[in-house]
């Protein structure tokens, strides 16, 4: 195999991590994309889950419809239910039954996803630091395959992978995404593959933000990049303009909690004389 797999869309390949950037590619600046910055690391702020609490809204009406439905069927026939009616009240619990499992998976990512899956890019260590949020949409009641599990890779072997693909379904058939894939060191066998952003335009612009700190330092961006430490505003060019959650599920979502071993690791710089790749977080089954 002389290439690496790409998924089902895949249009190209931006920049390799070491093509050099420049402060005139970054002609916009994606609203929320900084979440903290200094001398040592760069942390973007992914989002995932786009609108939190629909499915468990959804949830919820098909489960009062589930509890009420044979009530309302045994009203028909409260001394002897006939043949016809037995028969519609299991077609009954089998269709809400059936689509309760249907709705499991989103449920639980509705109640799983963390507010927010930071990525940390550390210039000193050249190491990326993923906070993760793993599922298995054909096992909504497993444990290995679900829930946050960090993970560290080397700066070098990232490939940022550009997707688009037209599906007869909503925002006009269009879906763009631009992912992270990471392959086995001296190989082309792809052993992880993350979400980045959902718009290509944005995955290219945060990027070449990115390739600029980890090449320069992050005097090469303080003029360009909108900040706040309030988690709950939306930083925009305009600083007048601020914005904040409307969506009472998102101050639900549970918080950021790297693993102290890799929270630490990936703020800081290496031990002068010690490699920056002494720790080796493990890596997704």
């Amino acid at each position: 195999m002389n290439e690496p797999d790409r998924g089902l869309g895949w249009k190209y390949d931006l920049p390799s991590p070491n093509t050099e950037a420049s402060i005139d590619s970054i002609t916009t600046v994606p609203p929320r994309v900084l979440s903290d910055m200094n001398e040592n690391y760069l942390e973007l702020s992914r989002a995932t889950l786009k609108l939190r609490g629909g499915w468990i809204v959804i949830g919820v009406v098909i489960s009062i419809m589930f509890l009420t439905g044979p009530v309302s069927l045994f009203g028909h026939f409260p001394l002897k239910p006939n043949l016809a009616g037995l028969k519609e009240l299991f077609l009954d619990i089998f269709f809400h039954a059936f689509f309760f499992l249907l709705l499991a998976p989103s449920i639980r990512m509705d109640l799983g996803f963390p507010k927010n899956e930071p990525i940390r890019f550390n210039r000193q260590r050249r190491k990326v630091y993923f906070y993760q949020f793993r599922f298995n949409l054909l096992n909504p009641f497993g444990k290995k395959n679900w829930g946050v599990k960090p993970v560290a890779y080397d700066w070098d072997d990232l490939t940022l992978e550009a997707y688009r693909i037209y599906a007869p379904m909503g925002y006009g058939g269009l879906k763009e995404e631009v992912k992270i894939s990471i392959c086995k060191p001296g190989t082309h066998e792809v052993i992880d593959r993350v979400f980045f952003t959902d718009d290509i335009e944005q995955g290219e612009h945060c990027w070449a933000i990115v390739r600029l700190f980890m090449q320069q330092g992050p005097e090469a961006l303080r003029d360009v990049l909108p900040h706040s430490s309030n988690g709950d505003e939306i930083p925009t060019p305009n600083p007048a303009v601020k914005a904040v959650f409307r969506n009472p599920f998102d101050h639900l979502a549970p918080e950021v909690q790297w693993p102290a071993e890799m929270d630490l690791e990936s703020r800081t710089a290496p031990t002068p004389g010690k490699q920056s790749n002494d720790n080796n977080f493990c890596r997704p089954n």
